[in-house]
């Protein structure tokens, strides 16, 4: 099993621990987009509490990669998703709060979905 696959399957374990019902497929295009940055522990998770991390959410994905408009729906589909996931969650792959995201805000399509 690649290295890829094995991050796929964690966050698809991940994912179903939390009781979250997902598109495998959309996962992994998902994970896909995300490049390098999956294997490395610190950028693999995202901070819920961290305005900044927040922030780099909304900019470099919300805004960036999915084209959304910036406004307070933004900040709240985020408060959503890690609501969702969970606060007390140790570790919000990067992987599913941007799956989540990207299926809040119907933008599937990006992903080819």
């Amino acid at each position: 099993m690649s290295k890829f696959d094995e991050k796929v399957e964690l966050y698809t374990k991940f994912m179903n621990d939390k009781g979250l019902s997902f598109d495998a497929d959309l996962l992994a295009a998902v994970t896909k987009g995300l490049g390098p940055s999956i294997y490395k522990k610190d950028a693999e998770t995202v901070s819920g509490t961290d305005p900044k991390e927040l922030e780099t959410v909304k900019k470099n994905f919300l805004i960036k990669k999915l084209g959304l408009e910036d406004g307070p729906n933004l900040d709240e589909g985020i408060a959503e998703v890690i609501e969702q996931i969970g606060k007390s969650e140790r570790n919000k792959y990067r992987a599913a709060v941007y799956y989540l995201l990207t299926k809040k805000f119907g933008k599937e399509s990006v992903y080819g979905m």
